[in-house]
């Protein structure tokens, strides 16, 4: 809470301006003033005022306890029909409602953080500076045509992206159930960069930021390429899994050769293992995924371990596979590691 006895804090340059531009941008992005109250738009959606809640925290906005706020426009009422007619017409099983909600409102937050960070740095800016004269009366018709301008190309764009990733995805299958879970095997690596946390106390913001935008796009072509998909990233690590043994050894090896050859940027550790995975709104669980994050975390810098699963899978003509002896890891007592390597790399030292 702000000191009542601290002196008035000078209001950033055209922070009034930025003020009518947020209020405008909602009102013509999100179908209208907020107007209507939780019982109202469950009434208006064919919901239970309980579980318009719930989904709306799942989708990420917070629910005002008053129960006489406004809260929801017009385009919210039209989305929550949305949910009811996916969840009523089966596409969604009604158990899964909330986990699907959850799932969708964290990546299209990530998504309109990102988008709003590009927008905070060029376009309200040069609202700031191109139209300071507008009266707060014209700019509701400014913000319109804006936001007609801008929302038709990027909404055309994001859908078809999706429904790339959705044609992607089907092609590699990995939903296809094999009893009660969505198992599927597949290749699950990690890739992290060794000396990450020492190296942020050394440089600024924008040498980090360009750290992580090569790491970012070298590690997504490497994995791409090879027939893989990321599944997340987290600051200086990647997970990412592949169908095919060969492309999940292929791309771990892409990657240590393409961080190996650079002389700026830290060395990776990479970790993979092969078998039967869950499938969950986008990410994967089970022993594999543990097993690759504990020999990513063992692994020396500029180095790939396997587990066993994975060694035998792998064509000893295309792969140099080195077992190791002695290798302190959690749970590793009854699966041998094994280090990969390139056929013209040299024997790495035990």
């Amino acid at each position: 809470m702000a000191d009542v006895n601290s002196p008035e804090q000078p209001s950033r340059p055209g922070s009034d301006m930025l003020s009518v531009i947020q209020r405008e941008l909602e009102r013509s992005l999100l179908g209208g003033e907020r107007r209507y109250t939780v019982d109202e738009v469950a009434a208006m959606a064919g919901m239970a005022p309980a579980r318009v809640r719930r989904l709306w925290q799942a989708l990420g906005f917070t629910v005002d306890p008053e129960p006489d706020a406004e809260m929801f426009t017009d385009g919210d009422v039209g989305a929550l029909r949305d949910i009811a007619a996916i969840v009523g017409s089966g596409v969604i099983d009604e158990n899964l409602e909330l986990s699907a909600a959850r799932s969708l409102g964290q990546s299209i937050s990530r998504l309109a953080e990102w988008e709003l960070t590009l927008f905070n740095t060029h376009l309200f800016d040069n609202l700031v500076e191109e139209h300071s004269d507008v009266s707060p009366e014209e700019m509701p018709d400014l913000i319109d045509a804006l936001v007609q301008q801008l929302s038709m190309r990027a909404e055309t764009l994001q859908s078809h992206i999706w429904r790339r990733h959705i044609v992607s995805t089907t092609e590699r299958s990995v939903w296809r159930p094999e009893g009660d879970a969505p198992l599927r095997e597949v290749v699950v690596g990690f890739a992290d960069m060794v000396g990450y946390t020492q190296l942020t106390r050394r440089i600024d913001a924008g040498e980090l930021n360009e750290l992580l935008e090569y790491f970012e796009s070298e590690v997504t072509a490497a994995i791409v390429g090879n027939h893989g998909w990321v599944i997340k990233t987290v600051g200086d690590e990647v997970m990412f899994a592949a169908e095919d043994p060969a492309d999940g050894a292929r791309m771990a090896l892409e990657l240590q050769a393409t961080f190996g050859a650079s002389k700026d940027t830290p060395e990776l550790r990479v970790g993979l293992a092969w078998g039967p995975v869950l499938a969950r709104f986008g990410d994967l669980f089970g022993s594999v995924v543990n097993n690759a994050a504990r020999l990513t975390g063992a692994a020396r810098p500029g180095t790939i371990l396997v587990d066993e699963m994975l060694a035998t899978e792998l064509d000893p003509d295309e792969f140099r596979i080195q077992p190791l002896r002695r290798l302190r890891v959690k749970d590793f007592r009854r699966s041998r590691p094994f280090v990969l390597r390139a056929p013209d790399q040299r024997r790495w030292a035990l």
